[in-house]
């Protein structure tokens, strides 16, 4: 420390942001090694799960790339397409990623306060929780898109400098988003309480919704151009992906550097690649000299707010419980379940505050079902095409996946963390009459219900518009029941087995190597239950004895991954220490 204090004065407003790096560069190690040398197990399923990952997508990509590419005249334009749509997606994703995080990192976390107390000039605060918003962020991007590069790079036979320069780029890319999410985050809490701007961001929500309805909407082909060119029907086919190569998007620079590298044409993919640094150096210097002010106004705006909502939300909920007696709204729906235990409806009441009060858990909550609704928007394309019994078995299966994942982010992001969020206030949980062992049975139940009343209605309702009969619906809401229970009882329990008691943010919980350890354990419950339900389907051509062996392997393994965490969990709280 007492280096980085003597050097020169021109770089000495540098040295408190290389400190805090450095610190936490060093924390994050100690916690590797400590993790590693505490739990084999954990690590070595971790290592496993991230080679796995890594091999499988890999020949997947490449499989995908090579079959789409072997379309005679067609196959080339449909890949550059692809990987325009993606990137463009991708980039959207980050953004929104990036607000959420940025948000909870910088005005909903205790290390924030700290570092204002400290003798720290504003700007450092926010390069630092800048940089580490970016990281959380962006960091499972890098992890998902390097073997699709690779397998793009293989298959089109790049040169090898292109897997030289590609994570050059993904590394200059993901900065984009993170000034645009770190920007847009410190408008919101600068503004969110003033009326101008809630109506706006209410205008811009409802409008972006009728946008994307009307965008989404099937593209009519006529008999003529069926029966005449394919180019043309090609072309009005693809016509909602133009977009993604509107020449002023980042995620448009990135594609054509990697596309055009990729082909040789060197000079143009440096046009690009030099484009893309240009305005991450022009955006990321105006953010890390002119940010710390706005940062630090916007800060001083949430910490002075008396709750998470506006005030005119608050005089509403105000007003609302004044006409209702002094009771409050929450109690009062809880009380109408007059056969659950009173304990038990005043812990459902606690944590239903405390999502409340968060802005971030509810607001990532309307971003995840935002994209659902989406999804559920753009299944009716596939309706008018399933009339081959092969896609009407992959579709509906590969649905189920998809739904299943979708319920795999609820638990894992919103349950796992449950029993954490305590803190080192569970002593006072852990004091009351209920005990530890019922408040995380409460938990679990609680997140099941509620998981199961989202998961079925979003089985049943894309099920109904694949047009799919009744039987297949109901298969498949059975189905995703079970996983329910099964993925809730694995988010709870190991959440019990590794909790992270010295952090508040939920996103840092499961981030953690718990948060990795219950991720890897539903990806694969949810590829294996998906694959055995596929094999041992009614509507299959195999023996009888063949598909009620795969549904009792598929009940066997939920009951598995579901019940031994969970009793694993209770069985730590006996030895748990208040």
């Amino acid at each position: 420390m007492d280096e980085l204090i003597d050097k020169p004065s021109g770089t000495r407003r540098h040295t408190p942001f290389l400190l805090i790096l450095a610190t936490n560069v060093r924390q994050m190690y100690r916690r590797l090694l400590s993790l590693r040398g505490q739990s084999k197990l954990l690590t070595s399923v971790i290592v496993l799960f991230i080679t796995g990952y890594l091999t499988i997508s890999f020949l997947l990509f490449s499989r995908g790339l090579d079959f789409v590419s072997s379309f005679p005249g067609l196959g080339t334009l449909l890949v550059e397409r692809l990987v325009f749509l993606l990137f463009a997606f991708l980039f959207i994703l980050l953004l929104f990623s990036n607000l959420v995080i940025s948000y909870s990192n910088m005005f909903r976390n205790r290390e924030t306060e700290f570092l204002f107390a400290m003798p720290l000039d504003h700007q450092t605060i926010f390069n630092w929780k800048f940089l580490e918003s970016t990281v959380l962020a962006s960091w499972a991007f890098v992890f998902l898109i390097s073997p699709l590069l690779a397998a793009y790079g293989i298959s089109f036979r790049a040169p090898w400098h292109f897997y030289l320069i590609t994570p050059l780029l993904m590394a200059v890319f993901i900065v984009l988003p993170g000034v645009l999410g770190s920007w847009c985050a410190i408008g919101l809490a600068r503004y969110l309480d003033r009326r101008s701007f809630q109506v706006a961001a209410v205008l811009i929500a409802v409008a972006g919704l009728v946008a994307a309805a009307i965008w989404l909407k099937p593209e009519s082909t006529a008999e003529d151009i069926l029966e005449t060119r394919m180019l043309p029907l090609l072309d009005r086919l693809l016509s909602n992906t133009r977009f993604a190569n509107f020449p002023f998007l980042p995620s448009f620079w990135l594609s054509s550097s990697v596309i055009n590298w990729t082909d040789g044409a060197i000079n143009t993919a440096l046009f690009f690649v030099f484009v893309l640094l240009s305005y991450v150096c022009f955006l990321g210097f105006i953010s890390f000299t002119s940010f710390g002010h706005g940062f630090f106004a916007a800060f001083s705006a949430v910490q002075s707010r008396s709750v998470s909502v506006s005030g005119w939300f608050n005089r509403i909920l105000q007003s609302i419980k004044a006409r209702m007696r002094a009771v409050d709204f929450l109690e009062r729906m809880m009380g109408c379940l007059w056969w659950v235990r009173r304990d038990v409806r005043a812990l459902v009441v606690k944590d239903m505050r405390m999502f409340w009060r968060d802005t971030t858990q509810w607001g990532q909550t309307i971003v995840l079902f935002g994209l659902l609704g989406l999804y559920i928007l753009n299944l009716r394309n596939f309706s008018q095409q399933l009339s081959n019994p092969f896609w009407i078995h992959l579709v509906s299966f590969l649905n189920l996946g998809a739904c299943s994942l979708n319920l795999a982010t609820l638990t894992t992001r919103f349950v796992f963390p449950q029993f954490s969020q305590e803190g080192r206030r569970i002593w006072i949980v852990g004091m009351a009459p209920m005990g530890l062992e019922r408040v995380v049975k409460t938990k679990f139940w609680f997140a099941s219900v509620f998981s199961l009343v989202v998961t079925t209605g979003l089985i049943w309702l894309s099920c109904s518009m694949l047009k799919m009969p009744m039987d297949r619906t109901l298969f498949f809401v059975g189905a995703i029941a079970v996983m329910t229970f099964a993925l809730n009882g694995l988010a709870v329990g190991t959440g019990v087995l590794y909790p992270n008691m010295r952090e508040e943010n939920p996103s840092k919980i499961v981030s953690g190597f718990g948060g990795t350890f219950c991720l890897v354990l539903t990806f694969l419950y949810i590829l294996c239950s998906v694959a055995v339900l596929a094999v041992g389907s009614p509507w299959g051509r195999l023996p009888d004895v063949v598909k009620v062996s795969c549904w009792c392997v598929f009940l066997i393994i939920s009951l598995l991954i579901g019940w031994l965490p969970m009793h694993l969990g209770i069985r730590r709280l006996a030895r748990f220490e208040l």
